[in-house]
């Protein structure tokens, strides 16, 4: 078994033989080969015990027999006592939740301390088709039907390779003896309860079923690496510009609505919300959909996304003297007087406006349902809902899009139109330009 486990921890690169290994050692059947095989491996171990106070002398007991092993190994003994109970009421979690975030912040804390390269745990092939079965029966997606991960981040798990089985033989060949906790024969616990209740069950169709069910999590961990792929492709191509996703890139790719789900779920979105999105993309655009991060509008083309902010202040006032504004948007303005030489520069981006039919301050500030203006060319007015429903703005274009006011008046879409009212003629002397060099804020 020990050479199994050594071609495994190989195979997926778990360890090296340079620096220190802390590993998480309870005084089990399981901890306690893990702890061997790596010493007698040749790797520099730390023993890490955690005493969560469940079980009464079970507790202490268990604490005394890895202090001892460890002392026996010549292996450095490392140990933390937790109010589990405590822990889990104040923050509304189960007993197994709350040990088990205590044990890996604590893993993670010593780790740290002691410079060690990884977090070892003695997780077993066993263990990893019982996770896949509680995954299955909660409802999971193809990342919970690969069962266990050999490494993830500093946690490896180097038993993956052996079974429950394997690792009892092993020990009782070596005459190794470990403790026994008296709740893992209890099937009070989801876990428990697969183990002691429902695999020996499917035994009796297949005997061999744990076997089965580890080969079978370990093609559709292959395939998941194939799917995890193909996703960030699709992040490629169908992500436009950070926050906009093509809905006709999106509708090329096999199954878009998982590929959406996947996308969506980097943003916050639940599986629940990502389904309502993919139902509306044949449907009218103006939808609004919200994740605890985001929020996400179906226009014509896109899905377009951006962060939740908080309400900021939309209007300003400018009395018109200021040569640089800079706020949401950032403005120059200037006053000249008309002569010879002057002329106008055709640019969306610059605005000339008759001085004297201003009335200051003027104002910037979003667009709201009802404004009009009279576009610069044009005799009639128009709601500024039209113009930008002729112009295809998505919504986000309107939400980004500032207006300067001459009183109650919108004398510009800033870069884009002004208004025919304020328009230079012949009886024009003095003129205000204002350019419009760049939008600092996002959410507008």
């Amino acid at each position: 078994m020990r050479d199994v486990v050594r071609a495994y921890i190989e195979k997926y690169r778990l360890l090296t033989e340079n620096r220190p290994v802390l590993v998480g050692v309870s005084g089990g059947a399981d901890s306690i080969a893990l702890l061997t095989i790596l010493v007698e491996s040749g790797y520099s171990c730390i023993a890490a015990h955690c005493n969560f106070h469940l079980r009464g002398d079970e507790s202490l007991r268990d604490e005394q027999f890895v202090r001892e092993y460890a002392r026996k190994l010549d292996v450095p003994f490392l140990m933390t006592d937790f109010d589990t109970r405590k822990y889990a009421a104040s923050r509304r979690l189960s007993i197994e939740m709350a040990a088990r975030e205590l044990r890996y912040d604590w893993f993670e804390e010593q780790r740290v301390a002691t410079g060690a390269q990884a977090i070892a745990v003695a997780h077993h092939r066993d263990d990893s088709v019982e996770t896949l079965l509680m995954n299955l029966v909660r409802g999971t997606g193809i990342r919970g039907m690969s069962g266990i991960r050999p490494k993830n981040g500093f946690v490896v798990r180097p038993l993956l390779a052996v079974s429950r089985e394997d690792i009892l033989e092993w020990l009782a060949r070596r005459g190794l003896r470990y403790v026994t906790d008296s709740t893992n024969l209890s099937d009070a616990y989801t876990r428990n309860f697969i183990r002691l209740r429902v695999l020996p069950l499917l035994k009796e169709i297949n005997p061999s079923v744990k076997n089965s069910i580890a080969r079978t999590s370990e093609h559709l961990s292959a395939v998941e690496a194939i799917y995890l792929h193909v996703v960030e492709e699709a992040r490629d191509t169908v992500v436009k510009q950070g926050d906009r996703l093509s809905i006709a890139t999106l509708m090329h790719y096999p199954s878009p609505d998982a590929i959406l789900y996947e996308l969506l779920k980097t943003y916050d979105f639940t599986r629940q919300v990502a389904e309502d999105v993919y139902l509306s993309l044949t449907k009218e655009s103006g939808k609004t959909f919200f994740s605890s991060t985001h929020r996400l509008i179906k226009d014509r083309d896109y899905l377009l996304l951006s962060p939740l902010v908080k309400e900021e202040v939309c209007e300003y006032t400018l009395t018109g003297g200021e040569k640089v504004w800079s706020g949401p948007v950032e403005l120059s303005f200037e006053k000249i007087v008309i002569k010879k030489d002057f002329h106008i520069r055709k640019d969306k981006n610059i605005a000339y406006f008759d001085y004297d039919k201003l009335s200051f301050p003027l104002t910037l500030r979003t667009w709201k349902e009802g404004d009009w203006f009279i576009p610069f060319g044009m005799k009639g007015r128009k709601k500024l809902s039209d113009y930008f429903s002729d112009h295809k703005f998505s919504r986000f274009d309107k939400e980004r899009t500032w207006l300067l006011c001459s009183g109650d008046a919108v004398i510009w879409i800033v870069g884009e139109r002004s208004d025919d009212r304020f328009c230079l003629d012949k009886t024009t002397k003095s003129v205000l330009v204002v350019n419009f060099f760049s939008t600092k804020s996002e959410s507008k």
